[in-house]
Parts: C-alpha cells; sequence; structure tokens
C-alpha cells in the first residue's frame, strides 16, 4: 500500500505517532521517526527493525529549536508524505493564561510545525503528488473550558492546512487534516490528571474511546495512493462524540 514511499513522522515516539510509524513500516513504507526523546524513538526504531525486518531511521530533534530543524531536513531523503502530530495538550482556563504559556503552546503546536514544513518545502525535499497529514484534536471544534490554547493552535493547524492545500494543488500535493476525539493513550490519563477528574470520558462516546489504530488507519488511507483525489479535508474521527 505504501511500497517505495519514505514517510517523515513527527512525534513517533509514543501515543498516535508511535502507531503511525510502525503501521507505515507494515505497510511496506519507509518510517523516517522525529520526535524529542532519544529512548523512545530508538525503542520503536528497533521494534519496526525486529518485526518488520526493515530499517527506521530516527532523528531525535527539538523543533522548537531552528538548529534542529535544519539539521533533520538536511538528513532527510525525497519524501511521498509528511505526518505531522507532534504537540502538546495544556489545560488552562482563560484567566490563568500568562504569555509564557500562549507563546509555548503556539510554538510548539503550531509555528515549529509551519516552519519544518516551510523548510522541507524550501530544500525540495517533498516530492510532486505526495500526501501531508497534520494531526489536529476534535478540540478545534468545540468549547471544552480550559482548552482555550490548546483548541487554538490546533484550529491554526487546520486553517493552514487548507491553504498549503492550495499552494501545493499545482504539484499534486495532497494536505488533509485528522481531528480525532479523545484517543485511549498515555496522553488520556494525563489529561483526567490535570483535569483532577474520575469521570468516565467513553460514555460520551457512542462507540467508546478511540485507539491509536483508530486514528493511524486514517492516516495510513490519506497517505496511500487511495486517497489521491482528497485535499483540504478536516476528517473529524470521534466515535459519535459530536452527535451529541
Amino acid at each position: 500500500m505504501l511500497s517505495g514511499k519514505n514517510i517523515l513522522i513527527t512525534g513517533a515516539s509514543s501515543g498516535i505517532g508511535r502507531q503511525i510509524a510502525i503501521d507505515v513500516a507494515a505497510k511496506n513504507g519507509s518510517a523516517f521517526l522525529t520526535g524529542r526523546d532519544y529512548q523512545r524513538l530508538s525503542e520503536v526504531s528497533e521494534l519496526i527493525s525486529k518485526n518488520m525486518q526493515t530499517k527506521a531511521p530516527f532523528f531525535p530533534a527539538d523543533l522548537t529549536m531552528e538548529e534542529d530543524i535544519m539539521r533533520l531536513t538536511e538528513s532527510l531523503p525525497l519524501l511521498s508524505g509528511v505526518v505531522i502530530n507532534a504537540g502538546i495538550i495544556d489545560y488552562t482556563p482563560v484567566k490563568y493564561l500568562t504569555k509564557e504559556k500562549v507563546i509555548n503552546v503556539l510554538l510548539i503546536n503550531f509555528i515549529s510545525n509551519v516552519l519544518l514544513i516551510r523548510r522541507l518545502l524550501e530544500l525540495r525535499k517533498i516530492q510532486a503528488s505526495a500526501s501531508i497529514v497534520f494531526i489536529s484534536s476534535i478540540s478545534a471544534r468545540l468549547g471544552v473550558p480550559g482548552t482555550s490554547i490548546y483548541a487554538a493552535s490546533k484550529s491554526a493547524l487546520s486553517a493552514f492546512a487548507k491553504v498549503l492545500a492550495i499552494e501545493l494543488s499545482t504539484k499534486r500535493i495532497r494536505v488533509n487534516v485528522v481531528s480525532p476525539g479523545l484517543v485511549a493513550t498515555d496522553l488520556k490519563e494525563k489529561i483526567s490528571t490535570i483535569k483532577n477528574t474520575q469521570t468516565d470520558d467513553s460514555k460520551s462516546y457512542p462507540l467508546g474511546l478511540g485507539t491509536v489504530n483508530n486514528v493511524s488507519n486514517q492516516v495510513i488511507h490519506l497517505l496511500s495512493d487511495k486517497s489521491e483525489w482528497m485535499t483540504g479535508t478536516d476528517i473529524l474521527i470521534d466515535g459519535g462524540f459530536t452527535l451529541r
């Protein structure tokens, strides 16, 4: 399905990014991993190498640092796909926001990703007919208390993707967004801790909480040639949450 395709996955050390990297390799694609955690990246790379008998090069990088973006992009081959997954979540009521917190969330979730794509295009590392997939969030469409800056950063990413889709259409480079609802990952546990709640979030989802596989399956489809006529879309995967 992805044979012969070089795919860069950011935030590949855990959660959704980790599963996407594994599934890219499972579909015969070449996964190139990046993230801030060297040890976890190494473990994902070794797992892919062991189970799929294929290499998965990894590049530890802090994408908020321009020098790391430069070093990463210069090390990459010509890419058939890019998955922008790196990001952080933040729960802070508006009245408690600080300038530093706002800048940090926007820098990690939006600005660094924009600059990474800009650099890849500048170096002509993304080939014609490639596919770029941004991982956004259902939060960009809701008004959940405490998520203002996180939601704003994801909304900005979704808006950026639509403009990018038009600008790259002449090269038939597709740009799409996947916006998951709550997924059962380590991040979900961290969210519960931050919110200091023991509520059963799954009750709000008619089909239950999502899994990293649910999200990854959609991303793999968008990376493949089976989605060659899809661009500028923002696909909601929420197990029916917004139906309520």
